[in-house]
């Protein structure tokens, strides 16, 4: 069996508990991250550190977004580049050259 190792903190009269360096160094957890504490099968507590994604950010974090965003840098790195002289130039080229933009919806 392997050996484990023990860390201790004492629960203070708030509900607070230091969290041990070597814990908070497992976890990459620093100074206002956010930890989530769960309860698994067996009523064990596991402790994770978890990032929360701003309401008006997660649109980005979405799974097509991300694609987009995968698709983009792949075109970045082949250098497959359109310089644009002018935001007009750009906007020309996305409803002629590149088949369209749609203004009420820009994710499509």
């Amino acid at each position: 069996m392997s050996e484990k190792t023990f860390y201790r903190s004492r629960l203070r009269v708030k509900g607070q508990v230091t969290v041990p360096g070597e814990i908070r160094d497992l976890l990459g957890a620093e100074e206002g991250d956010e930890l989530v504490f769960l309860i698994d099968e067996n009523g064990r507590v596991v402790v994770e550190r978890v990032q929360m994604i701003p309401p008006d950010q997660a649109w980005f974090w979405g799974e097509r977004w991300q694609r987009l965003e995968r698709e983009a840098q792949q075109d970045i790195e082949k250098n497959k580049l359109h310089p644009f002289g002018s935001s007009k130039d750009a906007v020309r080229f996305l409803n002629e050259d590149a088949g369209g933009y749609d203004a009420e919806d820009p994710a499509n």
